[in-house]
Parts: structure tokens; C-alpha cells; sequence
């Protein structure tokens, strides 16, 4: 198959052009999760510029923005660790760091091009793996092969989730709700509803996610309709993205464990149907009533490959 050609952009001459910041960028996908890719590894001029972490947030905030930037729902950062195979850092559109993020990771280790892996986050490491039978790094070339473009399967393990908690009462525009809370890394509140695609996201997705019982940090809002025992369907408001967006990894895992917990599933795989109506698989070990091996899988692939100029 052919190979795509990437061509960096010329910066032009003029003398009102002045190059505050360039650098190559890789914009990926996962089941409706858009990402910008930047490899922070190496200490270049360019490279330079984004190691401080105000400089990191202004650049977040410029490169996600879909009317004058690139347009993600996050800036991924990859650093060298010593630790794992790489570090990974994660910036909101807002400019906000986050802790984890499970489509950007799956993301991140389709753009490796390892079988196998270990992300750090500062949620802790996660594993990955890349179903794919040839397996190449699109970091550092020019070209990417066509067979490197999309995997039907990358899977992730999470961070063994934390502080669930059910049926917690929440009063939003004079009426009781009673929601559920996991971490899976970040924090989700999962709502179970009927009539799913009725339901006015962002609007109650952002009182949710700023209302007085999850401050400081606020809350990631997953609203959850099941479909059968080991099927679930959801929408997510984003934290950081503050708007829904087409697929959350960590919330399809958030919605899933709280649908096994609330309902004592046996099933140890949910799938989840996100809004691009790709479907997220979500696997799991309850051991009492602790969920151990957590793993997200999912459809990731590289959309295309850029050239980022910042200008004074």
C-alpha cells in the first residue's frame, strides 16, 4: 500500500513573521477522542519552550482550539522516563493538566509502535498493548506506512479504580438526583438515565460538574443507559474539555464498573457504545467488592501527521 508523505510547512520570511515556537505534531483518534501528539524527549531549542508547564497550558490552549489551532480534545506531551517506556502528560483544552487520560494512552501506544508497553501518567503506569502484526514506530520518519494507520485493537490497564461510592444526593435546579462516583483515574460521577439521547448533555453535564460536593477538582459526568447485563450505552461531559465529547476512555470504564457494582454483574466484560457509536470494551476481575485487572480496549489510528508555528 502507499505511503503518506509529510511535507513540513515553510515559514515564511517576511519581517513581521517571527517564530516564536515549531515543532512537528501527530494528530490521532481513538473511538472518537481526538488527540495533538507532541514528543517532548529531546532538549531542542523548540522542545525547550514547552518544558515549563505555563508553557505547556498556553500551547494546550492554542492547539486545541478548533477554529484557529490544530482542534483535540487534549495535547499529549511524550517524555522520556525511567520508569516505564515513555511518560505521557496530558493537557486539557482549558489548559489543565489531567491525571489520566484512557483514549489518550491507547493512543499513545499505537503511536509507539511497541506490542507491548508501559505508559507513566500521574495517575500511576499503565500497560498497553497494540494488536497489530507488524508493529513500527511512526515517531521520528517522515513517512507513515498505510499499515500503521489504524489498529482494531489496543488495549490499556488501568490503575485499580478508587473511592466508589453510590447514590449520592445532589440537588440540581431544585430537584434530588442521586449519583455515583468512581475514579478511574480521574474522577467520573455516573448517572443511570433512560431516554439517553434526550438527555441535554452540556447543559447538566457542567452543573454537575461544578457543583459544590466535587469541588476543588470538579468531576467528569457520565450518563449511562444499559441496554442489556453486559451493554451499555453512554455520553460523557468532559472536564478540562468542558463540552461532551465523542468518547471518554475513562468514563466508559467509570460507567461500566458502576453498572457491575450497583447491579452485582457477573459479566466480566462490558461493552460500551460511546456517542461515535464505536464500540469500547471494558474487562475486569471483581474480586469482593474490589475490581482488579481493569482493561480498556478499542480502536485507535492516526489521522495525519503536521507542522505547528507559533508566532510573536
Amino acid at each position: 500500500m502507499p505511503k503518506i508523505n509529510f511535507t513540513p510547512l515553510e515559514i515564511p520570511k517576511q519581517k513581521h513573521y517571527k517564530t516564536k515556537f515549531l515543532t512537528g505534531f501527530t494528530k490521532m483518534v481513538a473511538s472518537g477522542n481526538d488527540f495533538v501528539v507532541i514528543e517532548n524527549s529531546y532538549p531542542t531549542h523548540a522542545t525547550a519552550w514547552v518544558s515549563r508547564l505555563t508553557s505547556c497550558q498556553s500551547l494546550a490552549k492554542k492547539i486545541c482550539d478548533r477554529k484557529f489551532g490544530v482542534g483535540a480534545d487534549g495535547l499529549l506531551f511524550l517524555e522520556k522516563s525511567k520508569i516505564a517506556d515513555v511518560k505521557m502528560r496530558i493537557f486539557n483544552p482549558d489548559g489543565s493538566e489531567a491525571q489520566m487520560c484512557g483514549n489518550g494512552a491507547r493512543c499513545v501506544a499505537l503511536y509507539m509502535g511497541k506490542p507491548y508497553l508501559k505508559i507513566q501518567t500521574k495517575a500511576g503506569i499503565i500497560e498497553a498493548e497494540v494488536k497489530r502484526d507488524n508493529v513500527n514506530p511512526v515517531r521520528n520518519t517522515a513517512h507513515i506506512s498505510a499499515n500503521l494507520i489504524v489498529s482494531n485493537g489496543v488495549k490499556i490497564k488501568l490503575t485499580d479504580p478508587k473511592e466508589i461510592k453510590l447514590d449520592i444526593p445532589i440537588k440540581i435546579n431544585n430537584r434530588l438526583l442521586k449519583v455515583n462516583f468512581i475514579n478511574t483515574g480521574v474522577p467520573h460521577t455516573v448517572i443511570s438515565v433512560e431516554g439517553l439521547d434526550e438527555i441535554n448533555v452540556v447543559n447538566l453535564g457542567r452543573q454537575i460538574r461544578y457543583h459544590q460536593k466535587f469541588k476543588p477538582s470538579g468531576t467528569n459526568v457520565d450518563f449511562v443507559e444499559a441496554l442489556s447485563n453486559n451493554s451499555i450505552k453512554i455520553r460523557t461531559y468532559e472536564r478540562g474539555v468542558e463540552d461532551e465529547t465523542l468518547a471518554c476512555g475513562t468514563g466508559a470504564v467509570a460507567s461500566a464498573l458502576i453498572l457491575a457494582t450497583r447491579y452485582s454483574l457477573l459479566a466480566t466484560k462490558i461493552n460500551v457504545q460511546t456517542k461515535s457509536q464505536e464500540i469500547l470494551k471494558v474487562y475486569f476481575d471483581k474480586i469482593s467488592d474490589k475490581f482488579r485487572n481493569v482493561w480498556l480496549e478499542g480502536k485507535a489510528k492516526i489521522a495525519y501527521k503536521g507542522c505547528w508555528c507559533d508566532y510573536k
